[in-house]
């Protein structure tokens, strides 16, 4: 019986990263891998545990089919290992942390894949964006503008869970998600 795949996607400031790292343990508790991403951002970024390299070393590892999945946003690659279909294989559950923009083609590559959006109140995500200060102000209006659009195209597909409030709601909100969705397995 093969693993689910389950594709957490938000906009950034959303709390994407704060809540893999909350989770961590509970999903490994129950049998589900979280898989780390490789970006081309620097190493000293703040943020996600990742893997970052350049922009010459993400080709190459791209044109030798190292990635399950790959897709760019805001400047940078992103790729997730292909020892993902591994996991799936062996029947554990995938955690992954995708783009919204790239849902489509995750879930054509993989049918039954999980999809949950991380939402949060546009007062928090903007005053999150802000504290940050990685973007210019014109630029943190831009996200918020272009997260107003995936939430009213995603609102059907994916599973909403609001980061709006504390951390450990949220940890438990996506645990019950993830519980109670149903699993379609071959």
């Amino acid at each position: 019986m093969n693993g689910r795949l389950i594709y957490l996607m938000g906009p950034s400031g959303s709390g994407k990263d704060s809540l893999l790292q909350a989770a961590s343990e509970p999903l490994q508790a129950r049998g589900c891998r979280i898989a780390r991403r490789t970006i081309t951002r620097s190493a000293e970024a703040v943020g996600e545990d990742a893997l970052a390299v350049t922009d010459m070393k993400f080709e190459q590892l791209q044109a030798t089919g190292a990635f399950a999945l790959h897709w760019r946003a805001n400047g940078l690659s992103y790729g997730i290992s292909r020892e993902i279909d591994d996991w799936l294989a062996a029947g554990q559950d995938v955690l992954v942390n995708g783009s919204r923009a790239y849902l489509a083609e995750a879930h054509q590559r993989y049918p039954e894949l999980l999809p949950v959006l991380l939402t949060v109140a546009l007062p928090v995500l903007r005053q999150r964006l802000l504290a940050r200060g990685r973007e210019s102000l014109e630029e943190i209006e831009a996200r918020l503008a272009r997260n107003e659009q995936f939430w009213a195209a995603e609102q059907g597909e994916a599973l909403l869970l609001d980061n709006s409030g504390p951390l450990e709601q949220t940890v438990q909100r996506l645990l019950q998600l993830i519980n109670q969705a149903p699993v379609a397995r071959p």
